[in-house]
């Protein structure tokens, strides 16, 4: 029998226009509920998770302002890009340079924090706006109890990302990126409440993750940035494992000219096996993902809303 899905006011709510002063959030209070939130039972509710915290015109990359406008429309994760200032303070910043989305030029690492807060942010247009640029640990602070941060692999040392996840004991909100089982392993044996977006690509890469004996309970699975039928038999023994599996759209579909085709690719992921979609196009993807979400599911109470003060 065909699966019917139906748009559930959870998430097809969310995306009509919100009075300004709501948000949608992520209910998730600690690291146990966050492997919850992560756990695959096939009756999930597909979602988005912004790519450098979602890029929307008047709302730039990186910026905790882009954070807070995608939660107006729908609930996310957001992954997000920490980079080292020359006195050893964790800003976010994708590039190592400041030229392409900011009002200053050269690298990062050469400004101290005081210098890159005099600055202003650009927009995906190129436009300057009033954000700042904000700091990891600022970001992490207002994140707590409305979504979950995903942190990237830039310049920024292991043991500085481990300490400030413990430091703001942010395991129930905070995730890593690793890029190899080693690289878990690393974070698992200084604290196994660490939460992972795992390249998880190949079978041979699945089987490494189980030989350094990280848990399948602590990792999402990011399997790359093409809709392949190649990945159908991934999906099932990760899903197996009790892993979701993510898609990141940015570097592909998100470049598609229409609109409707965008629409049609990011369905396909998730009707082709994907929990969630990585994407650029943050709100545009949670709009044409919306009619995916089952009527029912185990993980309605994750989804809320918040009034800001």
């Amino acid at each position: 029998m065909k699966k019917i899905f139906l748009c559930s006011a959870l998430l097809c709510g969310a995306l009509l226009a919100n009075a300004q002063s709501t948000i949608n959030v992520l209910r998730i209070r600690n690291a146990k509920e966050l492997r919850s939130f992560f756990a695959y039972t096939g009756k999930d509710i597909p979602f988005i998770s912004g790519h450098r915290g979602g890029v929307n015109k008047g709302f730039p990359e990186n910026s905790i302002e882009a954070l807070e406008n995608t939660l107006r429309h729908t609930p996310a994760t957001f992954e997000i890009d920490p980079r080292l200032t020359k006195d050893s303070a964790i800003v976010l910043m994708h590039d190592a340079t400041l030229d392409r989305t900011t009002t200053g030029t050269g690298k990062v690492g050469d400004y101290t924090l005081a210098e890159l807060k005099q600055l202003y942010l650009k927009d995906v247009e190129g436009h300057v706006t009033t954000f700042r640029i904000p700091t990891l640990e600022e970001t992490i602070k207002w994140a707590k109890g409305k979504t979950v941060l995903i942190l990237d692999k830039k310049d920024v040392p292991f043991d500085m990302t481990a300490a400030v996840i413990k430091k703001h004991k942010a395991e129930g909100h905070v995730m890593v990126t690793v890029h190899s089982a080693k690289e878990a392993k690393w974070y698992h044996d200084r604290n196994p409440e660490i939460v992972f977006e795992a390249f998880v690509k190949t079978q041979k890469a699945l089987q490494e993750y189980e030989k350094e004996n990280i848990p399948w309970t602590h990792i999402m699975a990011y399997v790359g940035p093409d809709n392949k039928p190649e990945l159908a038999p991934l999906y099932a023994d990760l899903n197996k494992r009790g892993v979701m599996c993510m898609i990141s759209t940015a570097p592909t579909y998100d470049k598609l000219p229409g609109a409707a085709e965008r629409t049609a690719a990011y369905q396909s992921i998730i009707e082709k096996g994907a929990s969630l979609i990585e994407a650029d196009r943050s709100i545009e993807a949670a709009e044409a993902i919306a009619p995916l979400v089952p009527a029912e599911s185990p993980k309605k109470k994750f989804f809320g809303k918040m009034t800001l003060k």
